[in-house]
């Protein structure tokens, strides 16, 4: 089970960033999820892990993948231990851009348990999803393929889709919904539409100011939920 709480979020630099960048861009997350009180995954470069973790308090840092692989043999392959030694506490799979086999996502998810990394597995339609919630990962990432990077965001429609998917199949999993989310505005409506959490990658990767646009959209994070709580 997860420590992590709704609402959250997920920034990735992806390849946009490295060095320097990847930490300053980390702290500043580190700043708006104390500011708020909002969780942050943090889904760091692999070289940036270690310094990622060490430069920070609050946020929870993630590899962007890994291999269902144990000790030995393996030479280019990411391996589930060297993830947690090097600070990790939790996985991403499956993201459109690392897409996995349904049966080496079963198996990798179960590798993650076995060593005790949180998995956020993506989906990029609601099937998908629903598919994806009979392997019980911790949290399901909905968002389709066709809008990442774009700029374009999700409608409220299909953060009701996405949830309901995953939901039916397991309650306790939590549905991140996003792709195209690029500024404050998209963080709050697809939190208001009932996702437990939302994310960015060149959204925040590649704003003019990052720490800025950090701030911005989890204070639309605790703004969204704190109203969506406040009217039920």
């Amino acid at each position: 089970m997860t420590s992590i709480k709704p609402p959250f979020f997920e920034i990735g630099p992806q390849a946009y960033l490295y060095g320097q960048d990847v930490i300053e861009l980390a702290k500043a997350a580190d700043a708006a999820s104390e500011k708020y009180g909002v969780d942050i995954i943090f889904t760091a470069p692999f070289v940036d892990i270690a310094g990622v973790k060490n430069a920070t308090r609050r946020v929870h840092v993630f590899a962007p993948h890994m291999d269902p692989i144990k000790p030995g043999r393996g030479l280019a392959d990411i391996l589930p231990e060297a993830l947690a030694a090097a600070g990790a506490e939790g996985v991403m799979l499956n993201h459109c851009e690392k897409p996995l086999s349904f049966s080496v996502l079963k198996q990798t998810i179960e590798r993650a348990k076995d060593v005790g990394l949180t998995t956020i597995v993506c989906a990029d339609s609601c099937a998908e999803a629903g598919a994806i919630a009979r392997l019980h990962p911790d949290i399901i990432v909905a968002e389709p393929t066709e809008l990442v990077g774009t700029g374009v965001s999700c409608g409220p429609e299909y953060v009701e889709a996405a949830n309901r998917a995953v939901k039916d199949v397991d309650p306790n999993i939590l549905v991140l919904t996003a792709a195209g989310i690029s500024n404050g505005n998209d963080v709050y409506n697809v939190i208001r539409a009932g996702a437990d959490a939302t994310g960015s990658s060149s959204g925040v990767a590649k704003a003019k100011d990052r720490a800025g646009m950090v701030d911005e959209m989890i204070s639309a994070v605790r703004r969204a939920w704190d109203e969506r709580k406040g009217s039920e």
